[in-house]
């Protein structure tokens, strides 16, 4: 517990939203390349445009910070 935790490394960086989506509900033309996934995760940006369509949550989360974004959860 004696580890330093920067709070304010994503200080500044725009936010962005990631949540699962059901491939059932997403645009057939979408749908087609979703192959047997049943879910995957959406990055959004704060007006609700999703940016990414990712296989998992792990993966949207990392995309975002390469792309110098602050991911947050959405339920």
């Amino acid at each position: 517990m004696d580890h330093k935790f920067d709070f304010d490394q994503n200080a500044g960086a725009p936010i962005v939203y990631v949540r699962a989506v059901a491939t059932r509900d997403l645009p057939d033309d979408v749908r087609v390349q979703t192959g047997d996934r049943e879910i995957l995760y959406a990055v959004h940006d704060t007006d609700g445009q999703r940016l990414a369509l990712v296989d998992n949550r792990a993966l949207a989360f990392a995309l975002a910070r390469q792309h110098a974004f602050a991911p947050v959860s959405v339920h």
